[in-house]
């Protein structure tokens, strides 16, 4: 079978693995009464009617995206990576998934304890970043051994690598941390992430065939099904929610895909969603302080003043999205313009 045949398996199981898995999940949630905790202050008032949403259904498509990498991306993380040393290690892909299902369980004891405690507040803002720093650190680790130590990061568009020294293991930090709680920040209006991280898994899985990284493309494939199968259930009025389990899984995976790809920076241009909404809360936090409590958006991430200013769910999942789906096609485009043969 050519390459092309397991990345469409790859899409094609974990959408149907996705959408018989989450049906089955919801009652299931719904039993164990783990339920979504709402409170005003995070979001418009009309938020209050989704409290008790079935939440953790991230749990699905990491079971779907997990899955179906494992059963159509066998050739490919079998084959390994040429480690700088010339032994065969793991792909970097078959990391990344591990790396993200790791992320996924600071996520899941951020839920727990949330549900525990009925309350939407988990884990503190301290723990999780302990908890992520240690996780990235063994990653990063890896993905340095695996390039010989290089401490230079390409510049996308521009096409020219920026020789950081230790500075590389600081950008990279601060863009697996970044990245993940801007992902998490992102999943506040039903469909939103998951809208918005499906353009993104499109141009991980092109410009891994691009590059020829097939098991980059494979595991990019898995995450755009399940993706893709759980808006199925979560678009507006909303069935199931992701939780923290999912957007920890999602913010961990597109990062790691970067890094895959050997363009970490270029999650700044396909993630600019993702960006902006995390950027619009520094600044609101930065203008409340400076100015003793005046707010320069009506709420923050910026979604929430959209809602307030009248636009409907759906309406901006269809707006963030567009503008995910524009960034991801002109980064695309420099892609197969700097890569293809």
């Amino acid at each position: 079978m050519p390459d092309q045949g397991y990345i469409i398996l790859g899409f094609v199981g974990a959408f149907i693995i996705g959408v018989i898995l989450i049906p089955l999940l919801i009652p299931i949630l719904r039993r164990l009464k783990f339920g979504q905790q709402i409170l005003v202050q995070d979001g418009p008032s009309w938020h209050k009617k989704k409290q008790g949403t079935p939440t953790m259904g991230g749990i699905a498509f990491i079971v779907a995206t997990a899955v179906s990498f494992l059963l159509f991306g066998f050739k490919f993380y079998r084959e390994g990576a040429m480690m700088s040393n010339g032994v065969m290690g793991p792909s970097v892909a078959l990391v990344v998934l591990v790396f993200s299902v790791l992320f996924s369980m600071i996520g899941f004891a951020d839920d727990m304890t949330k549900i525990r405690r009925k309350q939407n507040g988990g884990l503190t803002a301290t723990q999780k970043l302990i908890f992520q720093g240690i996780l990235s650190i063994f990653f990063i680790l890896y993905i340095g051994f695996l390039r010989g130590w290089d401490t230079s990061m390409l510049l996308p568009v521009f096409g020219v690598r920026i020789p950081l020294s230790f500075f590389y293991y600081v950008v990279a930090m601060l863009l697996i941390s970044g990245f993940v709680n801007a992902v998490n920040l992102t999943d506040g209006v039903d469909g939103l992430c998951t809208t918005v991280t499906l353009p993104v898994a499109v141009f991980f899985c092109l410009t891994g065939a691009i590059m020829k990284l097939t098991d980059v493309s494979v595991l990019s494939a898995a995450l755009l099904g399940s993706c893709a199968a759980f808006l199925v259930y979560n678009g507006n009025p909303a069935k199931i929610m992701m939780g923290d389990t999912g957007s920890f899984f999602l913010g961990s995976m597109v990062v790691g895909l970067s890094f895959a790809l050997d363009m970490p920076l270029v999650i700044l241009l396909v993630g600019i969603v993702y960006f902006l909404e995390a950027l619009s809360v520094m600044i609101q936090v930065f203008y409340f302080k400076v100015t003793h409590g005046k707010r320069l958006f009506k709420m923050t991430p910026i979604h929430h003043s959209f809602e307030l200013s009248g636009y409907s769910e759906w309406k901006i999942c269809f707006l963030f999205g567009g503008v995910s789906l524009l960034a991801c096609a002109l980064v695309l485009i420099w892609v197969f313009a700097s890569f293809s043969v």
